[in-house]
């Protein structure tokens, strides 16, 4: 099979090198997929770079998201068993994670649904309690992480903000359903979220960004606001001010969605009973801007670390030129 090899650390660009192998023999607990898609996320550029939480074994496969079919024919969403990811015609997942694809997606939309809004789901609804009628603040929101956030919180009534980084993500971000869209290359993104407000502030702030987007965040969150912090793409982790936080008396609560999936599976499974019913219903469908060939997959997962995309980035493994290229009506 072909796959996707890392043997040193450092730019995805530079380091992901393609190669033929054999594929991957499942270990206890975990089943092989052939992969119908593979989903780009930011974690897997932090993979490349030695940076993330998980740090696997050299060489690795990247590719921490996937569609695939098992060997009974069953056609799951899972995130993959490292070292052996899903940039690649195979993969490794283990069993007792792998969740049906919900029959409304292709494969890049199923490929797409898992992590993103798995984490949105927990971080506005388990941690934040977002509530109709509240604003809705999303940094990055027409991202791969923002989009979804963005969508959930339509979903759950919310007056949704859009923060983006040029004019192209702000046109997808008002397609994506954003009630304002503050574009923070031109905009003053504090004094435009208290304007729309009227001086209350945001309810809640979706953070997948870190550093200037969370001291912004502290400046425009409300009275009994709550600031999920999601990741930091920016690169720059915060230092909260605890002063401040008790001050204007708002709340920093953290979401690392894969501590879910380790200590209560439970929830994950009823998370994606209702993220397939709002697929059913209509309410969310995962922005894919480019579908692409498991050849282009580290200029892909460059893209992604370098910020440059719109929504999702999947790999099609298995395509043969067909429906690739920009989709949904998006382009990066």
């Amino acid at each position: 099979m072909q796959a996707w090899h890392v043997h040193h650390t450092g730019e995805p660009r530079e380091v992901m090198r393609l190669a033929e192998s054999e594929p991957p023999v499942p270990g206890e607990g975990q089943v092989l997929l052939k992969v119908r898609a593979a989903s780009v996320n930011f974690p897997d550029a932090l993979l490349c770079r030695g940076e993330y939480q998980v740090r696997p074994p050299l060489p690795f496969t990247p590719g921490v998201e996937v569609c695939g079919t098992t060997e009974d024919g069953r056609r799951v969403i899972a995130t993959c068993a490292l070292p052996h990811g899903g940039f690649a015609e195979y993969a490794l997942a283990d069993a007792a994670g792998l969740l049906p694809a919900p029959e409304a997606l292709d494969d890049a939309q199923a490929a797409a649904l898992l992590i993103a809004y798995q984490t949105g789901w927990f971080g506005l609804h388990r941690r934040a309690g977002l509530r109709a009628g509240e604003t809705l603040l999303v940094h990055a929101a027409a991202g791969g992480v923002g989009s979804a956030a963005v969508q959930l919180g339509k979903a759950a009534g919310a007056r949704v903000v859009g923060v983006v980084g040029g004019p192209a993500k702000a046109e997808a971000a008002r397609r994506l359903g954003c009630d304002l869209v503050i574009d923070r290359h031109s905009d003053d993104v504090v004094a435009a979220v208290k304007e729309y407000t009227g001086g209350k502030g945001a309810d809640v702030v979706y953070d997948p960004v870190g550093g200037e987007a969370y001291t912004q965040s502290t400046k425009c969150v409300a009275f009994e606001g709550r600031i999920v912090v999601v990741g930091f793409s920016s690169g720059t982790i915060p230092s909260p001010a605890l002063g401040h936080v008790l001050v204007k008396n708002y709340s920093v609560l953290g979401l690392h969605w894969g501590l879910y999936a380790a200590r209560s599976p439970k929830t994950v499974l009823e998370c994606h009973d209702r993220l397939t019913a709002l697929v059913e219903e209509g309410a969310v469908t995962p922005l894919i801007s480019e579908r692409v060939p498991l050849t282009a997959a580290a200029d892909a997962v460059q893209r992604v670390a370098d910020g440059t995309t719109t929504g999702r980035v999947c790999v099609l493994p298995a395509a043969a030129g067909e429906a690739l290229g920009a989709a949904d009506g998006v382009t990066a």
